[in-house]
């Protein structure tokens, strides 16, 4: 999704659409020569051109930003750290995960991306207790993600014009589109390769292209940034 907070007197472009791309608004877009004809699809991070402000996918994504996941396992003590004796496994709040979106600050857990199932391996040291205990049963992990929104159908709104709109030039706006990276007020803000908002930079010389105005949160999933 993408909100267009302020532009002054700014107003998009409109391009013919790469035929091949999928796209959410708040994706970012770059110029593509497909035989003889320039088209604007996906950027990849090289170019980026602006930020699309079409639909043409066949499902929506959401993002979901620190989520606290509590992680139930029978715990023994080492005679230094309660290790988990068995696998242990908890759901997130939603399954269909996007691929490569999943982030979590504790070490080695493995996530099912079909059924959203997070699972600790047996032997993993187990940070936490829910009783309140010294003894510690279960490990305790913040995550971030983005997941497909069930039920939804997508759609294409570039049917019949064969056109993409942009917003090329300077304005503030927010979106739900953007890696898992690690954002902050005043940050700078790259493209992935995916055509993303990202706070790292994915390559040499790689230019900023914005700047994080307000971060996402687990209450506010929107990025706000000024496109530079």
């Amino acid at each position: 999704m993408l909100r267009v907070v302020h532009t002054g007197n700014a107003r998009p472009v409109s391009y013919p659409v790469d035929p091949n791309a999928v796209f959410e608004p708040g994706m970012l877009a770059q110029f593509k020569v497909i035989g003889n004809d320039l088209v604007l699809g996906v950027s990849d991070g090289t170019a980026p051109f602006g930020i699309i402000d079409d639909i043409k996918t066949t499902a929506f994504t959401a993002p979901v930003n620190d989520e606290i996941v509590v992680i139930p396992a029978a715990g023994e003590f080492d005679g230094y750290n309660w290790v988990a004796m068995a696998e242990a496994s908890q759901e997130l709040y939603n399954a269909n995960i996007v691929s490569n979106s999943f982030v979590a600050d504790y070490p080695n857990l493995k996530l099912n991306p079909v059924n959203g199932i997070l699972k600790a391996p047996a032997g993993t040291i187990l940070n936490y207790s829910t009783t309140g205990s010294n003894e510690m049963d279960a490990v305790r992990t913040r995550v971030k993600y983005a997941y497909y929104i069930p039920n939804m159908a997508g759609e294409d709104s570039t049917v019949g014009s064969g056109r993409v709109t942009v917003w090329w030039s300077r304005g503030i706006f927010q979106t739900d589109q953007y890696e898992m990276s690690a954002f902050s007020v005043n940050a700078t803000l790259f493209v992935s390769a995916r055509g993303k908002f990202t706070t790292e930079q994915t390559m040499t010389g790689q230019p900023g292209v914005a700047m994080c105005i307000v971060p996402p949160t687990a209450h506010n999933p929107f990025l706000e940034f000024i496109w530079l």
